[in-house]
């Protein structure tokens, strides 16, 4: 392939600007929950998890984020789990990720999991994001946040797919103008700002031994399901053009976090929520993800203890119908299986596990794996039988 006819891997326009915001809905809140639950450094959180952003936008070339391990990012929030803990937790997740992106695991995994437990992977992370934002973003603000979330809804509906105008940009413009009519306190962020640079830090091997415990052991499920065979079938539907490993997913997360809990940062993973969310608001390249990490960055580098105030210019309602968008762009990868009923039926019960069990990502996809090799081997003996034909 000649050199003008290969991908362009880094773009920057209004599409990769809005596509940029894809994956905000997810990142924010969590992050900013994480930061008082598990006393972490604002400055060093934010400018760390954008870095990451930057040099995943620069390793793929596709609008790949970064996002917070979610399993991990809950437990914290509801335990109160403390940022030494956590660190130790991302090294510990980091190197079992390693281990089976090094030793061919992942490769063999994601061969053996059928496509219908992927898409089920999927559709049941797209409920989940949809009932997340419309059990708690949309009503955040009561009737003044339901008009928000409508207007917002109307926007990105009427604008989706539109490369002159990208459905985002009004939306999140939208919601930063309510937030200044509403109040943000400018004085306060003036304050606070000041630079902040992560520092270097040190982890105890009994915090990775916890770590491990509470949080890794937990996490994995969710990422072998969700982060990586289920990414790696978003790039495949979305991206067909470019060859990308499990292996190198695999690697790209484990490295990862094997680096930021040195230096603050909280635990990251990649998702095909996040991947697909991108794509849907108009993002094509790597470019989307290192303007979305540079914000991160300034964000941490130089607004870190006004966090509480600049947080404010994405009001919950505006978050909420971003979320229900991606949720939206990720639940419609499944409809390549709505021929077949069985798989059909095997990627809902996926689903509804991954939602309503307990570890319900890895429940459903060990059952949903085991049903769809023994309906073959089923199907393979009643098609052996003598007159089976008839």
């Amino acid at each position: 392939m000649s050199e003008a006819a290969a991908p362009q891997r880094l773009r920057f326009d209004r599409n990769e600007l809005a596509g940029a915001f894809g994956d905000i809905g997810t990142d924010l809140p969590l992050l900013l929950a994480m930061i008082p639950a598990a006393g972490l450094d604002p400055a060093s959180t934010f400018t760390v998890f954008g870095a990451a952003q930057i040099l995943t936008g620069v390793a793929y070339g596709l609008p790949m984020p970064m996002q917070p391990l979610k399993a991990m990012a809950v437990l914290v929030i509801a335990q109160k789990i403390q940022g030494p803990v956590l660190f130790g937790g991302g090294l510990a997740v980091g190197a079992l990720m390693l281990v089976l992106a090094a030793t061919g695991l992942l490769g063999w995994l994601a061969q053996v999991v059928p496509r219908c437990v992927v898409r089920g992977v999927q559709l049941g992370l797209a409920l989940s994001l949809g009932q997340l934002a419309l059990k708690q973003y949309v009503p955040a603000s009561g009737a003044p946040g339901y008009a928000l979330a409508g207007i917002s809804f109307v926007l990105l509906a009427f604008l989706l797919g539109n490369r002159r105008i990208p459905a985002a940009l009004p939306v999140m413009g939208l919601g930063a103008v309510v937030a200044l009519l509403s109040g943000v306190d400018w004085g306060a962020s003036a304050s606070q700002a000041a630079l902040g640079v992560p520092a270097l830090r040190t982890v105890a091997w009994s915090d990775v031994v916890t770590g491990l415990w509470l949080l890794a052991l937990p996490q994995i499920p969710l990422s072998l399901s969700n982060s990586v065979i289920a990414t790696h079938r978003t790039l495949q539907d979305l991206y067909p053009e470019r060859a990308v490993t499990v292996r190198k997913i695999g690697l790209t997360y484990g490295f990862a976090n094997l680096v930021l809990p040195w230096v603050g940062g909280v635990p990251v993973c990649h998702g095909c929520g996040g991947l697909a969310g991108n794509h849907a608001f108009g993002a094509r390249t790597g470019g989307a993800v290192v303007v979305y990490g540079t914000l991160f960055v300034v964000a941490g580098l130089f607004f870190g203890g006004a966090s509480s105030q600049l947080v404010r210019l994405f009001p919950l309602p505006v978050l909420g119908v971003v979320l229900l968008f991606e949720a939206v762009a990720l639940g419609v990868l499944a409809r390549d299986i709505a021929s077949s009923r069985r798989e059909l039926w095997i990627a809902l019960m996926v689903a509804l596990a991954a939602l309503a069990l307990p570890q319900g990502y890895v429940v459903g996809m060990v059952v949903g794996t085991a049903l769809y090799y023994l309906g073959d081997r089923a199907q393979a003996a009643g098609d052996g039988q003598p007159g089976a034909a008839a």
